[in-house]
């Protein structure tokens, strides 16, 4: 076991990765010599070589163009978007040729091309660097959209969307990246949790809590907070956006009767939308509550003085988990 953050997490799984496959390559804007604006890849270019970790123009749409045509030739590609605001000039290469081509080509060809973003705020930042744009991807047929939690999620996803022959958009929740836990680097790929299932964090009886991404530890301390009055929430890591793991999710909510979600990003027409429109069809006679929704309101992200009003937080999900009960 080895106490990791979640940005060295991420590192060393990305380490393990190139050691493994000499066909995984890194690219992006300061990935290289500064290790990324986060160091997320801090020491891969020293120990890996510039042909393999590849500081590219500031230039979003060539960097996933050019991973395209790397895949085509056999390559892995990873490629780092500084920050989640700045994915937009990629989104025509990602929705239209990456997402695309594998059924363009009848499954002939597999473009196994990992797209890494910083996502979601909490940070200071200024505009443009604190956004939440995973109902964009997740809404596109063709792409594997998944989110990582804590330091443990974090190294063995990064490496099973490698791995992956299919197109992965790849959220990492930037304001948890210096947060730390246990991850057993020595576990083999077997032993890891499938990457497309969701993970039960904390059981519970009364409400099912669905969370992803920076929004789990808030949901955690949240289900903390609700067991001194007398309620058990099971707080679920969804990990997977698409394809979303409908099994798990449908067992949790059937035992508990009850179910928020909980996301940053604006509720109007959010991701969370989905997961409860979903769990409505597959529940309905086992709920006592209607499924409530909590995340940002429909507003673009603050200036960083107000993120602290913009942001779900610990009295937010409980006052939903209040009118949950309430019914």
């Amino acid at each position: 076991m080895s106490t990791l953050t979640l940005a060295k997490a991420l590192n060393e799984g990305m380490r393990k990765a190139m050691e493994d496959d000499p066909k995984v390559l890194i690219m992006g804007e300061d990935v290289g010599k500064l290790g990324g604006v986060f160091r997320v890849t801090d020491g891969l270019q020293k120990d890996f070589g510039e042909q393999r970790v590849i500081d590219t123009p500031l230039a979003e749409s060539g960097i996933i163009g050019t991973a395209i045509g790397l895949a085509l030739r056999g390559y892995r590609p990873v490629c780092e978007i500084q920050f989640d605001g700045f994915v937009f000039p990629a989104a025509d290469q990602i929705i239209t040729q990456l997402a695309k081509m594998p059924l363009r080509s009848l499954g002939k060809v597999r473009l196994p091309v990992v797209v890494r973003i910083p996502c979601g705020g909490g940070i200071g930042a200024v505009e443009h660097h604190s956004e939440s744009p995973e109902a964009y991807f997740t809404h596109t047929a063709g792409l594997r959209v998944v989110a990582c939690s804590n330091p443990a999620d974090a190294y063995t996803m990064i490496q099973q969307a490698i791995r992956c022959d299919d197109p992965v958009v790849f959220f990492e929740p930037k304001r948890r990246y210096w947060e730390k836990a246990e991850v057993d680097t020595s576990a083999a790929p077997a032993g890891w949790p499938p990457f497309d299932q969701a993970q039960v964090v904390r059981p519970g009886t009364d409400l099912t809590v669905l969370a992803y991404g920076p929004m789990v530890k808030t949901c955690l301390e949240a289900a903390a907070a609700a067991e001194e009055d007398g309620r058990s929430l099971e707080v679920v890591d969804l990990r997977s956006l698409n394809p979303l793991d409908v099994a798990r999710v449908t067992e949790s909510v059937r035992k508990t009767g009850r179910c928020i979600v909980v996301h940053e990003a604006p509720v109007y027409n959010g991701f969370g939308a989905e997961v409860a429109a979903r769990v409505t069809e597959t529940c309905f006679y086992n709920l006592e509550a209607p499924v409530l929704r909590v995340g940002g309101p429909s507003t673009p992200y603050p200036p960083s003085r107000l993120e602290d009003h913009y942001l779900p937080d610990l009295d937010r999900v409980l006052e939903a988990v209040d009118r949950a009960f309430a019914f």
